[in-house]
């Protein structure tokens, strides 16, 4: 793709990368084919193509965005499934990224959009004000039908009907291995995922000790930033990424990490692109090095190796792979291979590279494109006469669990139940009920 930018907008680091991410799309138009927006609407301007005209249009022009522009950006899942196909290479991610500061910086939203937005960025990533607001959005939950405004309904109904109690794991701590030490791990426990769901980190550390690792859970590391990055509010994205920076830095210089291991592929993701985020800040080299250390929960496991795995029972496991693990990862197969040396029968929906529509904040704040695309990967994954669901992000977890009376659970529950630990909380409810 031919751009115009001039040598003084180019000056600027964000455009100098947009710009060589536009000059790589051949408008070859292969994103379209698998973009779940395109999909769901038909339109040209809802998929990566459509959306990249925009975006140049708009950076080449230095112009104030139009409520049309901003519409179509806001509407990208972020899913980045048009990465995974691209036979270019373009890295939309990154051109997405500056969109969406850009966006922010100079577009005057409507003042419910903007306190909207304001307050998930206060609220999702402090576990314990999250925590707080579930409890009162729990008592609200029977009045939703009477708020008139779509994005807040959306948000009293995925309310879960158990929130559960802060997890003393989840404070900054060490665990020895329970054999032979192999490894020394941080956990990166997450933020909204602490006062959703506290059975992943739980299982996670129990598999990790079993497995010979020496798991820390770091003082000062919090919420990896994703949330407000994908808002375009890059300046407290980039705090929160340079805290956390800091703080797994002084235990590699400390006592060393061979991992910095995440159970939330949308974190994961993020702390994997930390230092492309902080190139220009000071703390580029350690961010980088930061990293390069972060993997998936299955990565790890894959490269240690699952033992002693007859536990569970031969249970048949659809698996649904999220889009940040799938497509901003690059992780396809090391969830599977796992879950079949655990003794599951695992089998995956139709179209499983498709969002389920979660995508962080995307739920609650475009509400109807996200229920279209739940409904249908609930139903591609119902019709796989599965068992159980397994996933890696608590996002999806709560996504299509809203939609389906089949467990749903995080893949790291299932292998540590496989290997000696509990029966995951959601599959032991399902057994309960009959």
């Amino acid at each position: 793709m031919q751009t115009k930018f001039t040598e003084e907008q180019l000056a600027d680091p964000a455009t100098e990368r947009s710009n060589e991410i536009l000059r790589s799309c051949l408008h070859c138009g292969f994103c379209t084919a698998t973009c779940p927006t395109y999909k769901v609407l038909g339109d040209e301007l809802d998929s990566p193509r459509g959306r990249i005209y925009l975006i140049k249009e708009m950076l080449e022009n230095s112009r104030v965005p139009n409520e049309k522009t901003v519409k179509h950006i806001d509407r990208c899942l972020s899913c980045f499934s048009c990465m995974s196909t691209c036979p270019s290479g373009v890295h939309y991610m990154h051109l997405l990224d500056h969109a969406r500061e850009y966006v922010e910086q100079r577009y005057k939203r409507r003042w419910d959009d903007k306190a909207l937005r304001w307050l998930l960025a206060r609220i999702l990533p402090y576990p314990e004000r999250f925590r707080l607001v579930l409890l009162s959005a729990k008592l609200a939950r029977p009045l939703r039908k009477f708020i008139p405004d779509a994005r807040l309904r959306a948000m009293l109904e995925m309310v879960p009907d158990r929130i559960p109690a802060p997890s003393a794991n989840d404070r900054p701590q060490t665990f020895p291995a329970e054999r032979t030490r192999r490894s020394r791990v941080a956990l990166l426990t997450g933020c909204a995922q602490r006062a959703l769901n506290t059975d992943i980190n739980d299982a996670t550390i129990r598999l990790l000790r079993r497995h010979g690792c020496e798991v820390v859970v770091v003082k000062g590391v919090g919420c990896c930033g994703a949330l407000t990055h994908h808002m375009g509010k890059t300046r407290e994205s980039h705090t929160m990424a340079a805290a956390n920076v800091r703080a797994l830095m002084a235990e590699i210089r400390g006592d060393g990490l061979d991992a910095i291991v995440i159970n939330t592929s949308g974190c994961g993701t993020t702390v994997k692109d930390y230092g492309h985020m902080l190139r220009n800040d000071e703390l580029a080299e350690d961010a980088a090095r930061v990293a390069a250390l972060a993997k998936d929960i299955t990565e790890v496991m894959s490269d240690l190796g699952l033992q002693d795995a007859s536990h569970a029972e031969p249970l048949r496991v659809a698996y649904h792979a999220a889009c940040s693990l799938q497509h901003g990862q690059q992780v396809r197969s090391a969830p599977k291979e796992l879950l079949k040396a655990a003794g599951f029968v695992v089998v995956e929906p139709r179209d499983s590279h498709i969002c389920c529509g979660s995508a962080g904040t995307y739920n609650l704040m475009q509400p109807a494109i996200s229920h279209e695309l739940k409904t249908r990967k609930v139903s591609t994954l119902e019709a796989t006469h599965s068992q159980v669901i397994s996933t890696g992000n608590i996002g999806c977890m709560m996504q299509i669990g809203s939609a389906t009376e089949i467990p749903v659970v995080h893949t790291v529950e299932l292998l540590d139940w496989a290997t000696g630990g509990p029966r995951p909380l959601n599959l032991a409810q399902a057994v309960a009920r009959g």
